[in-house]
């Protein structure tokens, strides 16, 4: 083998190992279809009331070579769904959410924290009603995979955090209607 043949063998050699390593992040869409932010909380020591909104929209951005991603989450709070019509509007009030000055709630994160090649954690800034706080999401279920149907890579999380709701202007009733609010997220989002 002459000179030139051994040396071209050696680039492709070290370009085919590198490649892995100069992997783009991946850019996921979040399908608003199939996720969902639920809240629950104690009502009078009653019983736990259980609520969801149907509108999420945002990214999701994945580097697995280098473990590393991005969250950015907008929620329509006009979406909300009690389970019932009466309560939804009750629960989009100033009191509440104050859906009427603040039609959206966002998460933003600031670091996703992995073990091995899964998240378990994301770090980021919550805004309810223009207040904005730090919290962190803990990833109960995460999976990577190309979706059965749509044949394009998809990811699936689930993750949950507690917030006190008095902490973001919307603690009427509390301490009699619990302050802390669990929040969960179940999302699934396809890469783009």
């Amino acid at each position: 083998m002459n000179r030139f043949a051994r040396l071209s063998a050696a680039l492709l050699v070290c370009a085919a190992t590198a490649a892995p390593a100069l992997a783009a992040p991946a850019t996921y869409t979040v399908d608003g279809t199939h996720t969902f932010p639920r809240f629950s909380y104690s009502h009078f020591g009653l019983s736990t009331q259980l609520s969801k909104f149907n509108k999420t929209s945002g990214t999701v951005t994945l580097d697995k070579a280098a473990r590393t991603g991005a969250v950015d989450i907008t929620i329509d709070m006009t979406s909300v769904d009690t389970g019932y019509e009466t309560f939804d509007g009750h629960i989009q009030g100033e009191d509440f959410l104050d859906t009427a000055r603040y039609p959206t709630a966002t998460f933003k994160s600031t670091e996703v924290r992995f073990e091995g090649d899964k998240p378990v954690a994301i770090d980021g800034e919550l805004t309810i009603k223009g207040v904005t706080r730090p919290v962190t999401l803990k990833v109960t279920h995460f999976t990577n995979m190309p979706h059965p149907m749509l044949k394009k890579d998809a990811i699936g999380a689930d993750a949950t955090v507690v917030i006190k709701r008095s902490e973001f202007n919307a603690g009427k009733f509390a301490p009699n209607v619990g302050d802390d609010v669990t929040i969960t997220v179940s999302l699934e989002a396809i890469q783009n």
